[in-house]
């Protein structure tokens, strides 16, 4: 078992990198990718926490007497990236697979990516403060240090402080699109996020094409754009997927010749229903699906 959509608290997830080593080893998850919001830092963390278990695993024991990876399998930690774009007011999602995250190039628009973010929340932060709520950027940057902030820090920092009693209230009154304190942000294309992966050497994968909801038509046509700059996969396998709605999009992978990925895109505590590698329960991403993305990647380094 597989998951490819993985989030952690470098972005909007609740669980170090290191903590999702751990419970990626725990549930039986043989590989995962680190597909954190528009950055790659905590990639590092994950690759660590996964090169000490399997020195330990080698050992046989750990410094307690007790070996933490006994009669596991250390998971294979897959680089990643999920860009978050707009496309005709749409909000699309493409996630970045084997990602060379020193790419010099690429770290230049990660850095464009977060001061986008920063001035957004910085205004967000303001409409609190017009609106009587003591949300600061101070305060959340102290509360949530080394991430990149999103509305789902928002939320938990209102939840943790009283003004909620949780995400999707946070969501429903605050955060929400049409609600008083939503700021948008600039965002750069689909296309440009294709372009961006394959710059880094990554694969290029359509994130939750269904969310995006879009007419089959539409979607299609985007489809097609998206391959003719560079686009390799689609995630065809998604926890909130209904049976027909996973059909569609591996006809559409087929049809176009692309790639099936999959993933839970689990956020931890932040979307409490969706677990690691099973979803909502029923997820299920074979390791073929890595095999081939993998073969895919390595074909294209040769």
């Amino acid at each position: 078992m597989i998951d490819l959509h993985v989030h952690s608290v470098y972005s909007d997830g609740t669980l170090t990198p290191a903590e999702l080593v751990d419970y990626a080893m725990k549930k039986g998850i043989s590989a995962f990718a680190l597909t954190d919001h528009d950055t790659t830092d905590g990639i590092a963390e994950a690759m660590e926490r996964v090169r000490e278990l399997s020195r330990k695993a080698k050992a046989g024991k750990s410094e307690e007497g007790e070996n933490e990876a006994d009669g596991m399998t250390v998971p294979e930690v897959i680089p990643g990236i999920e860009l978050s774009t707009d496309e005709g007011g749409k909000e699309v999602h493409i996630v970045g697979l084997f990602i060379d995250r020193d790419n010099p190039e690429f770290r230049e628009y990660l850095k464009t990516f977060v001061e986008t973010r920063e001035a957004r929340n910085q205004k967000m932060c303001q409409r609190f403060q017009e609106h009587g709520i003591d949300v600061s950027y101070e305060a959340l940057l102290e509360r949530f240090p080394d991430c990149v902030l999103t509305r789902a820090h928002f939320a938990r920092y209102l939840m943790e402080h009283g003004y909620v009693k949780s995400n999707q209230e946070a969501f429903d009154r605050y955060l929400g699109s049409r609600c008083p304190m939503y700021v948008p942000r600039e965002k750069i294309t689909p296309v440009k996020a294709v372009e961006l992966i394959k710059t880094a050497g990554g694969i290029p994968v359509f994130a939750h094409p269904i969310l995006c909801r879009m007419s089959d038509a539409r979607l299609e046509e985007l489809v097609v754009e998206l391959k003719e700059a560079g686009l390799i996969g689609i995630e065809a396998i998604y926890s909130t997927y209904a049976p027909a709605e996973e059909r569609q999009i591996r006809r559409l992978a087929e049809k176009h010749d692309l790639l099936i990925s999959g993933g839970s895109d689990f956020h931890g505590a932040n979307k409490p229903k969706i677990d690691m590698g099973t979803g909502m329960g029923k997820l299920f991403v074979p390791e073929e699906v890595l095999k081939n993305l993998r073969d895919r990647w390595m074909a294209g380094k040769a």
